[in-house]
């Protein structure tokens, strides 16, 4: 699903379906990637990063000395979450973020963490799973300052967005202290140039030489966010360090989805272990899911149509328990793959099906229908709407198919019979 899209279905749903829509529940597929991969991407495109090793065992422990020697080390759980030096574990140990001299300490300090789920204000209750440590050389930091590229539809192109206050929320301080923030929309054909770089660098508060160095950290992140199709690098803290230094400490990425196809390596770093299984396994399948908190199932083709579909349940007093579009270019496996993942959630207790077969041939749904019924034994309500491409094609399978199916002649019978399958 493109970035466009999503942002339709969160921000521009009908008036109807924002009354009663809940906006927290709402799920967008993004690319998801921990610090240590954020970190070593921006490392390869010549970006000034902490030293750093990932560790996922603690009896790597020895072999990790041995090759990484500094004198002091940063331990930090990698889970995509904020607040992880005030978490905890649900082993007890306080705090995913640890900081010693003593090499001694770090056996145990890694026997703490992997393998334990990390609580913070920012995870589900009980926390996320631990399987990655990043190991850091400690960076001895004498001041912080935020730095972040974005694309922003007000400005129809990217912006730049700096502020001296960094290591804090940039929200709080656009509000209490506006006049730290720098915004300055950048030409997508000129870039960076030299002049607004160093402007920047000084905002930020940089001498020189320092604010040359900063410059030309600012234009490498420019670089790598062009070369990788971001759509956002926000880097929380950019930092000078006691040695005079200018390094990025943190760093939040995202990118367009649809440059998936130019950036297959970096889109295999996608953390999926925290995402919802339902859209790990649609996006597997080229399937347009959103996961919701009703109990009618919806298979739809079609973004708009499957928003309306959502939208007269809701009108007829029932409640979607998803988006999903199975798209124009359907086949009989996407459909078997749509009923699976309908199927995989326990809270749907009727699924209504509606298809309007421009593209889509409606002969190929309704064997797809036929073949996810019985393969997945299908148990709750289906009510089917099919018009459009070989219609009469294809309910004459579904009627011959010997299914217990609900049909209706309109978008409103059907969202009307999926409602009172659920009473029966």
């Amino acid at each position: 699903m493109s970035q466009f899209m999503k942002h339709v279905i969160k921000c521009n749903i009908s008036q109807t379906y924002l009354q009663y829509l809940p906006l927290k529940n709402i799920q967008a597929r993004h690319l998801n990637l921990l610090e240590c991969h954020s970190k070593d991407l921006l490392s390869q495109h010549g970006v000034s990063v902490q030293k750093f090793k990932i560790v996922e065992n603690a009896d790597e422990t020895n072999n990790l000395l041995k090759s990484f020697d500094v004198d002091e080390y940063v331990l930090k759980a990698q889970v995509l979450a904020g607040g992880r030096g005030k978490g905890h574990f649900n082993n007890g140990f306080k705090g995913g973020v640890h900081v010693t001299k003593e090499r001694t300490k770090i056996y145990d300090l890694l026997k703490n963490m992997l393998g334990y789920k990390l609580i913070t204000k920012q995870t589900p209750k009980d926390g996320i799973l631990v399987t990655k440590v990043m190991v850091a050389e400690s960076v001895d930091i004498k001041r912080e300052t935020y730095f972040c590229i974005l694309m922003d539809r007000s400005e129809n192109g990217p912006v730049l967005i700096a502020s001296p206050a960094g290591g804090m929320d940039i929200e709080d301080v656009a509000v209490n202290s506006p006049e730290l923030i720098k915004k300055i929309p950048i030409d997508i054909f000129e870039g960076i140039s030299d002049k607004v770089a160093l402007d920047v660098a000084k905002f930020l508060n940089f001498n020189e030489p320092l604010a040359s160095m900063a410059a030309n950290e600012i234009k490498r992140l420019w670089e790598f966010f062009l070369s990788v199709d971001a759509v956002q690098i926000e880097i929380n803290p950019l930092v000078e360090t006691l040695d005079n230094k200018v390094v990025c400490v943190d760093a939040k990425i995202q990118f367009d989805d649809n440059s998936q196809f130019r950036h297959k390596e970096i889109f295999e770093l996608d953390e999926t272990s925290e995402s919802d299984p339902r859209e790990v396994m649609a996006n597997k399948h080229n399937l347009n899911y959103i996961g919701m908190d009703g109990n009618i199932g919806c298979l739809v083709n079609g973004a708009g149509l499957a928003m309306a579909t959502m939208d007269i349940i809701k009108l007829r007093g029932g409640e979607p328990a998803n988006f999903l579009d199975v798209g124009g270019n359907v086949n009989e496996n996407q459909v078997y793959e749509a009923f699976k993942l309908l199927t995989l959630d326990s809270s749907v207790q009727a699924i209504l099906v509606n298809v309007f077969g421009g593209i889509v041939n409606c002969a190929t749904i309704a064997n797809g229908l036929i073949n996810a019924s019985r393969k997945l034994d299908l148990k709750v309500p289906l009510v089917v709407r099919l018009e459009g491409t070989n219609v009469s094609a294809g309910k004459k399978l579904l009627e011959e198919s010997g299914l217990s199916i609900e049909f209706a002649s309109d978008l409103d019978e059907a969202a009307r019979k999926a409602i009172s399958s659920l009473k029966k």
